[in-house]
């Protein structure tokens, strides 16, 4: 229960660092099976942006990104597919990831098109 918590904290912070960025959020916690869930869906101008938010109380055990695999990062392409599928008018999409940590202080590192 904690765990889900601070994934729910981490995913509002990122949405808000994105929206004062200038992205506007389409839609959040978007599922497509049981084993792919996009965190965020916005855009970024023109593209359509995807992005996994991963969040970790501290920094101890890594930084929060390491935590996306290569099967994360299938499935996470998967949903996509489905989405643009549902969606043809996007026609530029990319895969960004935002890492929120949580302690000592809050810090959120954005990478874009991962």
């Amino acid at each position: 229960m904690i765990n889900k918590f601070i994934g729910k904290s981490g995913e509002n912070l990122a949405k808000n660092y994105l929206m004062k960025q200038g992205y506007k959020i389409i839609e959040t916690n978007r599922h497509f099976s049981r084993y792919c869930e996009i965190d965020i869906i916005a855009l970024d101008k023109n593209t359509l942006v995807f992005c996994e938010v991963k969040t970790r109380r501290t920094n101890i055990c890594g930084n929060p990104l390491e935590a996306i695999t290569q099967a994360k990062y299938s499935n996470i392409k998967k949903g996509i597919y489905l989405y643009l599928q549902e969606n043809p008018k996007y026609t530029k999409f990319r895969i960004d990831a935002v890492s929120v940590t949580l302690k000592p202080v809050v810090t959120i590192k954005h990478l874009k098109n991962i």
